[in-house]
């Protein structure tokens, strides 16, 4: 896989400053069922790293900051990690809104035919990756096939409540771009959404969130190997809006990865773009957040940062504008 550092690390993206922690996005590992060729982390069948049962523990200390409303647990496949029940249920006890990242596949799994049932019984809201309503579009980014077991895969929710009328259980869709362009305004996509999913399969779901693939690890790869990066970049400065700054995800959320590092986001995660421990300047761990007000520092950035300001805007919370 190209690196694509090299290419990001000069930048001339406006300094931005954290706000209060109000999310924590904690990936359990990378791996995955699936292995998706806009994949930001590369994660795959065949990945070995999953957080341990000890950085868990401290990730529930943390939930214990008044701030901190929401838990969004993401992956790789973040079911496939064997403590993800355990901290479902712990993080419950803290009055946490907890947010799965659901690839759906993951739920017709042998050995998993259980999840969808434990999902719903302890509110997990559902975020789960749809990049395009078309079966062939889907397919040839994550894998013949993978379109149909996502249908079944809503069927299932739907069964079991989640984007019914007077539940409290959700399903919000998220698209990709199957290329190297930006994505259509999200209101109207989810539009596009709900009726063809709707009229075809009888599927509902509450919401869509639009992502811009960021130019990094399989994506960006992918871009410098057709020697499309430099264009791409160009779309994404070119497309810049300074009005997306104050909503960027980077301000309220905290990033950790399995090993328990923690970052501004998950795309600087995977940039290895740490967040410096403020007495060592060494990789801050989540064990030593609680040590230390990261209330005003800088964010670390660089050139991908365009992606989250281009356009409409884009976050793990979908578009800005």
């Amino acid at each position: 896989m190209r690196d694509t550092w090299p290419l990001l690390k000069n930048t001339d993206f406006p300094p931005i400053t954290r706000n209060q922690i109000e999310i924590l996005q904690v990936n359990l590992g990378y791996l995955c069922n699936q292995t998706c060729v806009h994949c930001h982390v590369a994660a795959g069948p065949n990945r070995k790293e999953l957080m341990d049962r000890e950085n868990i523990d401290q990730l529930l200390k943390i939930l214990e900051r008044p701030s901190i409303h929401t838990l969004d647990l993401t992956g790789g496949a973040p079911e496939m990690n064997p403590m993800f029940s355990e901290l479902v249920l712990e993080a419950r006890k803290l009055d946490v809104t907890i947010i799965d990242r659901c690839n759906l596949t993951i739920l017709l799994e042998p050995g998993y035919e259980d999840l969808a049932g434990f999902l719903a019984d302890n509110e997990v809201q559902i975020v789960a990756s749809l990049p395009c309503y078309i079966e062939e579009n889907v397919d040839a980014q994550r894998g013949k096939g993978v379109y149909q077991k996502s249908i079944e895969a809503l069927k299932i929710l739907n069964s079991l409540g989640y984007s019914q009328e007077g539940s409290n259980l959700t399903i919000t869709l998220v698209y990709n771009p199957t290329g190297p362009y930006l994505p259509p305004p999200q209101e109207s996509l989810f539009n596009d959404y709900q009726h063809f999913l709707l009229d075809k399969y009888g599927i509902k779901f509450d919401a869509l969130f639009t992502i811009t693939n960021m130019p990094i690890a399989r994506f960006g790869s992918t871009l410098i190997s057709r020697n499309e990066f430099e264009t791409y970049m160009t779309l994404l400065k070119d497309s810049f809006s300074a009005s997306n700054l104050s909503g960027l995800m980077c301000k309220n959320q905290l990033s950790v990865d399995w090993q328990g590092f923690v970052y501004d986001c998950d795309f600087n995660q995977m940039l290895n773009m740490h967040i410096k421990n403020p007495k060592t300047r060494e990789p801050l761990h989540i064990r030593d957040v609680l040590e230390h007000d990261l209330l005003n520092i800088p964010i670390r950035i660089a050139d991908h940062c365009y992606g989250c300001t281009a356009g409409q805007g884009s976050s793990c919370g979908g578009a800005l504008a």
